[in-house]
């Protein structure tokens, strides 16, 4: 009986939980301090915070949720059933808008469409005005430019899921709905969008977490969201029991995308009993693929041309050479490597053990420790902030202790007071990219290899070793990453958790924005866009294999 329970309290399965309720204690924390919190100014922040932020919100949700739907499903709909001049450059030129965060493409934006900018001086000349008084686009600041810039900015969720699923629609339902009289057009509406909608949904609800994650664009544009309130709540106000009951609202509406996602593809699944042929693209020529072609190099000008193409100008207007670069932007390039580095290392080995503990022991077990420990993604960063505060305190506050005890080093914040605390918070909110492209690494080892090295008397560390590592290495270059450059273009939990004086290219590039300074600015963004172009070349290549 002990010996069996020994097993069962394995080290790495011991480890494989812990790490398990590292990922769900930031949302225990959270419930913690908004429950037990003074409620006494919840009155306050029912009757003036709460109704202007979620009405923002819900609105900004739903107009993200239509242009990511039209751009997204359009573009990958029209790049698998037609073929057009252009049409190889645009299958990977439209997942480019995804190297651009919101706050980049925010703050490229708010130049770009300025009154003195150059897209209205431009539009002036040419209809020969010469006053902003007598022309002027509407601002961009406000709901309508944050719905556009988000919608421009993540289309390509909805596109990658999409297409991948258009491409391998059977062709020979197409064809039998044209022979009961359907038209090209009816066909698509009532076959092809319904056997697309599970993928459509998984785009649409990875946009809309995005959307909630977001803090830097809200800000630039001036929209109050549920994100802005909650770091203005704890920030400005020092209030960060508000802080918390916020984003208990937020986590309620994130589970309500995570149910929303997981339930269209529980109850919308399709498969074919026959080999049947994939879908054949139509070949369109005349004004017929020039419509085409403009309507899917769009969302490619105005996702990601443009707002590249003024970063490379300001950059280029403000570059004298490298010893005249700020401090400050040296120091936060540093910081951003430095920090991205660590916490790729680490989220990546859990990663690994993660997946290999699943495979090695009980796959029904395992499996749901994978999807909790999987489950930091879906919380954005603001909230993993609040919820990670509690827990960071008890371990300086042990920490402290043990070292005054034995050591009598003098007391300090070891966690919250150095990079300790961003780096737990980005293995937390990453891992599960981690564990998808591991497992997706694993998929490709047969179990037959670990069965045949077991009668060699090979143990579960050799076989890890010796058989799978060596098999493992492009799923881990690829892991780390995507992993290194989400963590470059993390904003929201690095500006709650960075310690004092201490600067990321993100958080760089949010302080010159909200001060409406762009000498370091636009140097910042753009290096952070150049970084981003890495997992677009892979995403691209991957999509180009499948089709």
């Amino acid at each position: 009986m002990s010996r069996k329970l020994l097993n069962t309290l394995s080290p790495r399965k011991v480890l494989s939980y812990i790490v398990a309720l590292c990922v769900i204690a930031p949302v225990l924390s959270l419930l913690t301090i908004a429950l037990t919190g003074n409620l006494a100014h919840w009155d306050n922040l029912l009757h003036y915070v709460i109704p202007e932020v979620s009405l923002n919100t819900l609105q900004l949700l739903v107009g993200v949720a239509i242009i990511v739907s039209l751009l997204g499903a359009g573009s990958a709909w029209i790049t698998s059933a037609y073929d057009f001049p252009s049409k190889k450059i645009l299958l990977w030129a439209l997942l480019l808008p995804l190297a651009i965060p919101t706050y980049i493409m925010a703050f490229a934006y708010l130049d770009l469409l300025h009154p003195l900018g150059p897209i209205q001086t431009t539009i002036r000349d040419i209809l020969n005005i010469s006053s902003p008084r007598e022309f002027r686009l509407p601002d961009i600041r406000g709901i309508w430019g944050a719905i556009f810039i988000m919608g421009l900015a993540l289309y390509p969720y909805v596109y990658l899921s999409t297409r991948i699923m258009f491409i391998s629609q059977p062709m020979n339902l197409i064809e039998a709905a044209r022979t009961l009289g359907y038209s090209h057009r009816e066909a698509f509406y009532y076959i092809i969008i319904p056997m697309a909608r599970p993928a459509l949904a998984v785009g649409i609800s990875l946009a809309l977490m995005e959307t909630l994650n977001d803090i830097g664009a809200s800000e630039f544009l001036g929209v109050r969201t549920l994100t802005v309130a909650i770091y203005n709540e704890w920030v400005t106000r020092s209030n960060l029991t508000g802080a918390a009951q916020i984003a208990i609202i937020m986590l309620l509406i994130v589970s309500l995308l995570l149910y929303i996602e997981k339930n269209s593809r529980l109850h919308h699944r399709y498969a074919n009993t026959q080999k049947l042929k994939p879908i054949s693209p139509q070949k369109i020529t005349g004004y017929k693929a020039v419509i085409l072609m403009i309507l899917c190099w769009i969302p490619v000008v105005c996702g990601f041309l443009l707002p590249v193409l003024y970063l490379l100008s300001e950059t280029t207007k403000r570059w004298q050479g490298f010893k005249q670069l700020s401090a400050n932007l040296l120091s936060s390039t540093f910081n951003t490597v430095l920090l991205a580095s660590i916490a790729t290392l680490f989220t990546v080995l859990l990663g690994i053990f993660i997946v290999w503990v699943q495979r090695m022991n009980s796959r029904n077990q395992h499996y749901s420790l994978s999807k909790i420990n999987s489950f930091g993604y879906a919380i954005p960063g603001t909230i993993l902030a609040i919820g990670l505060l509690s827990p960071f305190v008890i371990m300086d506050n042990f920490i402290d202790w043990i070292l005054n005890i034995f050591f009598y080093v003098p007391s300090q914040l070891y966690i919250m007071g150095s990079i300790a605390g961003l780096v737990i918070a980005y293995c937390i909110r990453f891992l599960a990219i981690s564990i998808g492209s591991i497992e997706s690494g694993y998929a490709r080892i047969p179990l037959s290899l670990d069965n045949a090295a077991s009668t060699l008397g090979y143990n579960s560390y050799q076989i890890f070793g010796y058989i799978h590592l060596p098999l493992l290495k492009s799923a881990i270059g690829v892991s780390s990453l995507l992993v290194f450059v989400d963590a470059m273009k993390e904003l929201s939990a690095t500006l709650l958790l960075r310690p004092l004086n201490f600067e990321t290219l993100s958080t760089l590039l949010y302080a010159e924005a909200a001060r409406g300074t762009y000498e370091d600015g636009a140097i910042a963004a753009l290096l952070i866009v150049v970084v981003g172009i890495l997992p677009v070349i892979i995403l691209a290549k991957t999509q180009h294999s499948q089709a």
